[in-house]
Order: structure tokens, then C-alpha cells, then sequence
């Protein structure tokens, strides 16, 4: 796999020469102090693994729904995002996505088109609410939203069949949907630092073998 690493080059911005590469499959560009990120992105065709994490983005260049190859992994974590390109949407073979550390206040819309999704990390933000469009995500087994600014879920989270983790610590949730009970894949259930009383139906969870985290 052709592979280009400039992890912590203290870059600034992306040189030029990066854009025609275009037998890259995988390119990190984490820790660079990047401000801006160019629409030629969009030329790289066939990476399969995009790393922008820790870096200083506040927004995207739609050029990045360009790159339909974008199979393994797309993290975007630890920086100053509040929205995303609509052509993201366009993604639909990604299977983890890292949003964590960004500044979202909603999920964006988006995201629940990106049908591959097995695992969706959303920790550090300030979520305030889930789209009802969640329940696209069929293929999702792990869901990570530790630490956002959410009181309540959407019913449709039952509707994610394939859910194993969730992970919702740290937030002010004053309830959980019912129909979370009738997850079929679940394995973990992580409600630590929450303060809300616990639904009869985690008792339930528990005796089918669920770990339930309080």
C-alpha cells in the first residue's frame, strides 16, 4: 500500500506535491498546525486512510467527498470543526469515522448516510442531539459520545441492530429511550458519570449479559 506519514512535520500547510501523489492509499497529516485544507485533496482518488487529527481545522473543502475510496479509516479528531462538507455524505464504503475533540454541537446530517459505518467516535464534543437519521447506520457496532451536552436520545438509537457499544459517559442525560432494551447485538453499556435513575430494562440487559457501566 503506497503510504505517505509527515506526522508532526510542523508543516503549516499541505505542500503542494502531496495532491499529485495520486497512487497514495494512505496519508497522514496529523499534528501539522494545519489551518486550511486544499480542494486538490480531492485528486487522491483511491486512499483508503486520511489522518487530519490534531490539527487547527475549522472547516473542510467539499473535495473530500471526491475520494469514494475511503474505505479503513477517516479521523478528524482534535480540531476546531463545528461542520462538515455535505459531500460527505458521498462516503458510503467508510467503516470509522473520528469526530472526537471538535466543537459539533449536533451530529451532523450527513453522517447517517455513511451506510459502511462500524464504528462512529464522537467523544469531546457538544452534542446536544442525535438525528433521528441515526438509524441509517445498520452496520454500526461501536457509537462513543462521552462527554457531549446530551439530556436526551432518539428513539430510532434502537433501530441500530448491529450496535454492540455505547458509550455514554459523562452526559447529562435525564432519561434513555425504551427502546435501547431491544438492542439484539449489544454487549456494552457505559453510563458512568451520569446521574439519572437507571430504567428497570438495564436489570434485564444484565441478566442477558450485557455489561451495564454505572
Amino acid at each position: 500500500m503506497a503510504d505517505l506519514n509527515l506526522w508532526k512535520h510542523h508543516l503549516g500547510a499541505v505542500p503542494e506535491a502531496v495532491w499529485g501523489q495520486t497512487e497514495l492509499e494512505s496519508l497522514v497529516l496529523a499534528d501539522n498546525d494545519l489551518v486550511e485544507l486544499s480542494e486538490a485533496i480531492g485528486r487522491l482518488h483511491r486512499l483508503r486512510m486520511l489522518d487530519l487529527g490534531h490539527n487547527r481545522l475549522e472547516v473542510l473543502p467539499e473535495a473530500l467527498g471526491d475520494l469514494e475510496g475511503l474505505t479503513d479509516f477517516l479521523y478528524l479528531h482534535d480540531n476546531r470543526l463545528q461542520t462538515l462538507p455535505r459531500s460527505i455524505a458521498k462516503l458510503t464504503r467508510l467503516r470509522y469515522l473520528n469526530l472526537s475533540n471538535n466543537s459539533f454541537t449536533a451530529l451532523p446530517e450527513q453522517v447517517c448516510e455513511l451506510a459502511a459505518l462500524v464504528e462512529l467516535r464522537a467523544l469531546d464534543n457538544a452534542l446536544t442531539s442525535l438525528p433521528p437519521a441515526i438509524r441509517k447506520l445498520s452496520k454500526l457496532r461501536e457509537l462513543h459520545l462521552r462527554n457531549n451536552r446530551l439530556t436526551r436520545l432518539p428513539d430510532e438509537l434502537g433501530q441500530l441492530v448491529a450496535l454492540r457499544q455505547l458509550d455514554l459517559r459523562g452526559n447529562p442525560l435525564e432519561s434513555l429511550p425504551d427502546s435501547l432494551a431491544a438492542l439484539p447485538a449489544l454487549e456494552k453499556l457505559d453510563l458512568r458519570w451520569t446521574t439519572f435513575a437507571l430504567p428497570r430494562w438495564c436489570a434485564e440487559l444484565e441478566d442477558r449479559g450485557v455489561l451495564v457501566y454505572r
